[in-house]
Parts: C-alpha cells; sequence; structure tokens
C-alpha cells in the first residue's frame, strides 16, 4: 500500500500502539534501554532466535509484544559503529520505511546507548524515510481486475498517512536541519515524478510549464519557444526536434540566492521527452523506456527546487534542452549537417545520437549569455556508459581537476556515485567530419567518451563536466531509498556539491 509520511521529532515519546522501530549497532547488541518501556527481555530472546547480528539494514521484530504498548517492535541493524557513515543514516531510514507496517503511527529511537545521534545525521535518516516512502501512482485507478477475480484491486488507490516521530535528544536541532532534507527530498520527487510520467502527457512544452512552476519558490524562468532558438542560430537542438508534431522549449532558471556579483554555477540538463532514435529508430523492444531520456533535464530541475525551497545561498543556472526525436517525413537524415549556435557545423551520421545535439546548443548558450564559474550538464547520453560503468557509477568527464574532483567527492558523500573518464585528443579524431567541423557520432568503440568529446566542442574555457547518467536516472537497481523505476539521480549529489563549494 502506498503512504505518505508525517515526520516529527522529540526528545522522548511514549508507546501507545503502532510500531516502534529501535536501532542497534552489529558490534554492540543492545536493543534495551532504549525505548521508554520496551520489553527487555522479549527483545533479547527475539534477537538470540532469528540469530539476529546487526548488520546494516537486518532487522528482527516482534508481534504484540509482552510488557509493550507497542503492537509491533522492530529492531534494525546500523552495522558496526567505527563504520557508520552519514549516507548509512539515510539507508537505515529508508530501510525503516520499508519496515513499517500497517499501523498508522510509529515510533522510532535514533539515540543508542553511548550513541546520540547528531542532528544532521536524523535528518538524514528523515530524508530516507520520505525518499523510501515515495511511489508513482497518479494513474493507478483501482478498478483494473487482477487475473481471473474480476475484482477491482481497490488498495491501489489508497494513501494513508503514517504518522511517524523520531526520537532524539537532539530533537530542536534535527527539526532545524529537516526543513533542508524536505526541500532536497522535495526536489528528488519532482525529478522522480517527471521521468516516471508518460510521454503522451509529458512534452517539451508541458516539461517547460514544470520549470514555469518553480516561479513560486522565487525562480526567475525564462521559455524560450522554436522561433526564438532560430534566431540564436540553435540548428542542432532544432534539427533533433523537427521530426516532431511537438515544438521544443528551451527553458532557463535562475536562483539568485548568492550575493550580486557571485558568478553563477550552471547546470544543463539534457531534455529529450521521448526518444525514438528518429529515422535511425531503435528496437521496438524497451522502446517505452525511452520516456526517460530526459532524466538529465528532471534531475536539473529537480535540483532548482531543492536549492530554491531550502533558500540556498548561491546564484545557479539551471537550462533544460526540451524536445522529442521523432521520425517523420521532416525528420533529419544521417548525412544532413547543420549549423550549432556555435557556428560550427555537424555532420549527421546517426540520428539516434540526438542528445548530445541538443546539449550542444545549451551549454554555448549558457557559457555565452552567464559567464559561469563552473558547468555541469546532465544526460541519459550513452548506452556505451552502462557497458563500462554497469549501474551503480554515473560517467564523469571534465575539462577540469578541481571539479572533477570535487563532484567525486560529493558523489561518494552521497552515494551517487561517480566514476571520472578520460578525455584526450586521441578521441577526438574520431568525431572529425570530411565534410562538416565534426559529426555526431565517432563510432562504436568508446562511444560514451567521443560523445563527451562532442560536447567539449561547446564550452569553451568553462570549468565543464559532463555526467553521462544513463545507467542510473532510469531502470536502475532498486536500493534502500528507492523502489521506483525512476532513481531522481542527481539532485542529492549536486545539492551536496552546492553546500560544499559554492554556498556563501
Amino acid at each position: 500500500m502506498a503512504f505518505d509520511l508525517d515526520i516529527s521529532f522529540a526528545p522522548k515519546a511514549g508507546l501507545a500502539g503502532g510500531d516502534a522501530i529501535l536501532l542497534t549497532f552489529s558490534d554492540a547488541i543492545s536493543p534495551s534501554g532504549v525505548a521508554d518501556a520496551d520489553p527487555a527481555a522479549v527483545l533479547e530472546r527475539a534477537v538470540r532466535a532469528a540469530e539476529f547480528k546487526g548488520k546494516s539494514g537486518s532487522s528482527v521484530e516482534v508481534l504484540a509484544p509482552h510488557g509493550s504498548s507497542a503492537d509491533r517492535l522492530v529492531v534494525l541493524g546500523l552495522g558496526k559503529q567505527a563504520d557508520l557513515a552519514r549516507h548509512d543514516w539515510l539507508k537505515a531510514g529508508g530501510s525503516a520505511a520499508g519496515k513499517l507496517g500497517k499501523a498508522d503511527t510509529a515510533v522510532i529511537y535514533l539515540d543508542l546507548p553511548g550513541r546520540a545521534a547528531e542532528a544532521e545525521e536524523a535528518a538524514e535518516f528523515a530524508l530516507g524515510m520520505l525518499l523510501r516512502a515515495y511511489s508513482f501512482d497518479t494513474y493507478k485507478t483501482g478498478k483494473a481486475g487482477s487475473a481471473g477475480d474480476g475484482e477491482g484491486d481497490k488498495s491501489e488507490k489508497k494513501r494513508k498517512t503514517v504518522k511517524v516521530t523520531l526520537v532524539t535528544a537532539s530533537a530542536s536541532a534535527a527539526a532545524r536541519a529537516y526543513a533542508d532534507a524536505q526541500a532536497v527530498a522535495g526536489g528528488v520527487i519532482l525529478a522522480r515524478d517527471l521521468v516516471n510520467e508518460p510521454p503522451n502527457v509529458l512534452g517539451p512544452v508541458e516539461f517547460a510549464a514544470r520549470a514555469e512552476a518553480l516561479s513560486a519558490l522565487g525562480v526567475e524562468v525564462e521559455v524560450l519557444s522554436e522561433k526564438e532558438m532560430g534566431a540564436l542560430g540553435m540548428g542542432a537542438l532544432l534539427g533533433v526536434a523537427q521530426g516532431s508534431a511537438r515544438p521544443p522549449r528551451l527553458a532557463i532558471m535562475q536562483w539568485k540566492g548568492g550575493k550580486a556579483k557571485q558568478k553563477p554555477v550552471a547546470f544543463v540538463g539534457k531534455g529529450v521527452v521521448f526518444d525514438t532514435g528518429g529515422i535511425s529508430i531503435k528496437p521496438a523492444s524497451g522502446m517505452e523506456e525511452m520516456k526517460g531520456d530526459m532524466g538529465g533535464a528532471a534531475a536539473v530541475i529537480g535540483l532548482m527546487h531543492a536549492l530554491a525551497a531550502r533558500k540556498a545561498k548561491v546564484n545557479a543556472i539551471g537550462i533544460l534542452g526540451l524536445v522529442e526525436n521523432m521520425p517523420d517525413g521532416n525528420a533529419q537524415r544521417p548525412g544532413d549537417i547543420v549549423t550549432s549556435m556555435s557556428g560550427q557545423t555537424i555532420e549527421i551520421i546517426n540520428t539516434d545520437a540526438e542528445g548530445r545535439l541538443v546539449l550542444a546548443d545549451a551549454l554555448w548558450y549558457c557559457q555565452d549569455r552567464f559567464k559561469p564559474q563552473a558547468m555541469i550538464d546532465l544526460a541519459t547520453l550513452t548506452g556505451a556508459i552502462m557497458v563500462a560503468l554497469g549501474t551503480d557509477h554515473a560517467g564523469l568527464f571534465s575539462n577540469d581537476d578541481t571539479l572533477a574532483e570535487r563532484l567525486f567527492a560529493a558523489g561518494q558523500a552521497t552515494e551517487e556515485k561517480l566514476w571520472r573518464m578520460p578525455l584526450g585528443k586521441a578521441y577526438d579524431k574520431l568525431i572529425d567530419s570530411k565534410f562538416a567541423d565534426m559529426k555526431n557520432t565517432g563510432g562504436r568503440n568508446g562511444g560514451a567518451i567521443t560523445a563527451a568529446q562532442f560536447l567539449k566542442r561547446f564550452v569553451n574555457d568553462t570549468p565543464w563536466a559532463h555526467l553521462d547518467v544513463a545507467g542510473t536516472a532510469m531502470d536502475s537497481p532498486k536500493s534502500e531509498i528507492s523502489q521506483s523505476w525512476a532513481s531522481g539521480f542527481g539532485v542529492r549529489l549536486l545539492d551536496r556539491l552546492v553546500r560544499d563549494h559554492y554556498e556563501g
């Protein structure tokens, strides 16, 4: 059953039915003394009987425990105390949300004997709960019958709110930190919602309208039309869009939370709302997943939401290149040559290498207009990055070692992990064209690298990084904090980057 969470913090809380969740370490298993009125003997017996070792994410539970007013007690392992990192609290929160039963209330005791949770850790735990509780059920009506029974599953559309009290000595400070965590959760959930939306609902115009909605948070938003992009010379982006009946858009979001003279940090997202491959059409099997080919743009709009909602002290730019790639009679062909906003010409070898064309004009526009101190693009750009890295890391390419190191560190801290890939002249030669300044694909070998080399030609000397999130933004493995097809990858990563290096 889908549910929402109403989370609060308190220095102490009694049990009156519902669920109670206790935390413990693997090297100091001690469920007793954690709750206000926990039946220590019953819990300790359950721990022994279940051979519970307290490993991270493991749990043991007791139903209707003798001597307790709780309906259910759960002991959740955190692993070894010495190994506990901040992101482990995030995962523990996700695990706790996954253990919530059918009760309407839950009390979770975060402080352990000899180890009280810090305010930031408690907020991170709450963030993990919010992300785990997410589900995309907008189009579940509950009217469809399950196999053979002729009855609709009316539970599909029901959502309830579970009231959760997190008990910690740092309750007041945790509640303040939680306000920021809620802002980040809102950004991740926005990104997930967008990637999960069906493509008939979310076109370029509709996506741009979602960006315009951020004006309610104080974000300044402009949306450029097809005509306006044409006047700017964005032939690369418009070439991708010309096969679709749906007009393209370029959405520009500005959050001005920093000092007036502070150069902005910029984020650019590939927003191909549906990608058939164009004339170089994709196989039918799995094509429905190409509704997620705007995962980069979703992360950027989610990040801008997070920064604005928590009133980040930074000047930030978010740019979304929004198109649909379709194969009608007006679609661009392999062999076409287009002129980008930069003036550089591009020979189209494969119309399914379209995301880099969209980003080429978006990146050039961004660095030319805003002169950012750093520019990061996110894109579900290549299947090749999944061949190299699987679905556990996103690919990181950069022309700046400092920016690359900052991104890598933010990835390690948030567990939205990155792995740096090479750039170089040998790869750059692979996209030279006989007929134009470059071609839009360098062939099968090193496909993710040559795609990044292509983008590098549109950033000038701006410190720049490209994140290829094809394996992490959609259909990535489920985790403690995500059971969704869309992960919202990139929002927490980039929010951490901004916090650590660009605020103030």
